[in-house]
């Protein structure tokens, strides 16, 4: 089996099964004033509502706290137009529109860092780009805010801001739904009792942070433990202890890889941890692997955590799992390793290759250390794949990420498609 890295590049398409393209002919309905910070209508009408997947009805329905709401700004008048969160109003009102129309204008003429607009231009210039080459351009967006973090004095405020945002793209007359939830740390100086953002910095989670899990994904087995041990794990509870289940330990080959069943439960938890295991800082994948074990695959219970595949729960108050489940670049290694029976891949070259439940990896630098992970779960009207994923929870959002402050030049790619029998 070939561990060959590759960059984005064309290919010709699977014979192997057909693909359905999540789109259709009517559009979603238009968003409730209620959860919305900011929205653009597209040009015409959207027409009916897209039917809501069994996933979709079935996602508990948790909506986000401290919401910023246009609607709130518009009918309070005067007094919203006072201190620093009517500023943030007509920001995430700019931000919505400079995603929506993919060029920074409506950002650069209100906010004063210059070094986060060229950083913005540069993202929707090669999201413009993209989407033209796709044919797919957004037809009308959302956005809305949530303050995780305020910091504030009489003169400045530092907020740390979550936005999630939905687009709704259209293609060849067809229409889909993707979304994404980012963070940003966003400053602001009063005077006068005027208010004004003065920088802000995006928290670019897909990246190796400084400090972490997947940090030490390239490193030694010794390091990685020595990191996992200093992690403070907050809570979990077994989903499945062999130790419990010895029944299962020697289960038999062949068992079908549901791949519906592993982009369903991607569906249902792109965007709220799953209490039935921890929830990591850096947790793309543990979300991937999750959604392969939802699908049938067998876990690989070894008890040495750089082997096997598999997640165990508490052992003596200590969370147990195995790096290839937690973290990307161990991920990667085992799903390129050749074996005869269990979860395996085999590396394909292109991601018209890729099926539903199959997985990418990210390497965002081109050092060979691969830092993210995402599961397949839908495809345009083109037959390319749309992921979904976690840390910056993402749900049918295109393959490449180009849409990323974490996307370089550099970056590569590696497709894995998961044998049909496990």
């Amino acid at each position: 089996m070939s561990s060959r890295t590759v960059k984005q590049g064309g290919g010709s398409r699977s014979d192997r099964q057909p693909k359905q393209p999540l789109l259709n002919k009517s559009s979603a309905a238009a968003p409730s004033q209620n959860s919305l910070a900011a929205s653009a209508q597209p040009e015409k009408p959207p027409g009916k509502k897209r039917p809501q997947s069994a996933a979709e009805e079935q996602r508990p329905g948790a909506r986000l706290n401290s919401l910023l709401r246009s609607s709130d700004f518009a009918r309070t008048g005067k007094e919203q137009n006072e201190g620093w969160k009517a500023a943030l109003h007509q920001y995430v009102t700019h931000y919505n529109h400079a995603e929506t129309q993919q060029h920074v204008a409506s950002i650069e003429g209100y906010v004063s860092d210059k070094e986060h607009c060229a950083r913005l231009r540069g993202r929707l210039e090669r999201l413009r780009e993209r989407d033209l080459y796709r044919g797919c351009l957004p037809s009308r967006g959302e956005t809305k805010a949530e303050f995780l973090r305020v910091n504030e004095s009489a003169a400045e405020v530092s907020v740390l801001v979550k936005l999630h945002m939905k687009r709704q793209m259209e293609q060849a007359g067809l229409y889909y739904i993707e979304e994404r939830t980012e963070s940003e740390r966003i400053w602001l100086s009063g005077e006068g009792g005027v208010w004004k953002i003065t920088r802000i910095e995006p928290v670019i989670a897909e990246r190796r942070p400084r400090f972490g899990a997947s940090e030490y994904a390239g490193g030694t087995e010794e390091e990685i433990g020595v990191a996992y041990d200093r992690i403070p794990f907050a809570r979990s509870t077994p989903f499945l202890n062999y130790d419990l289940f010895p029944q299962l330990k020697h289960r038999q080959a062949g068992v079908p890889y549901r791949r519906d069943l592993a982009a369903a439960y991607a569906d249902l938890w792109w965007n709220q941890p799953n209490s039935s295991y921890e929830e990591f800082e850096v947790n793309c994948t543990n979300f991937t692997s999750q959604a392969i074990f939802a699908g049938n695959a067998p876990m690989n219970y070894t008890g040495k955590r750089d082997s096997g595949w598999w997640y165990k729960g508490r052992n003596k108050g200590s969370e147990w799992w195995s790096y290839s489940w937690s973290v990307s670049n161990a991920m990667a290694n085992y799903l390129t390793a050749q074996r005869s029976s269990g979860l395996r891949a085999t590396v394909v070259y292109s991601p018209e290759e890729l099926q539903l439940g199959d997985i990418i990896t990210y390497d965002w630098n081109g050092d060979g250390r691969f830092e993210h992970s995402t599961i397949v779960t839908a495809f345009d009207a083109a037959g390319m794949p749309l992921v979904n994923a976690n840390t910056v929870p993402s749900r049918h959002r295109y393959w490449d990420y180009r849409d990323s402050y974490a996307w370089t030049e550099q970056t590569k790619y590696r497709f894995f498609h998961i044998a049909d029998l496990l």
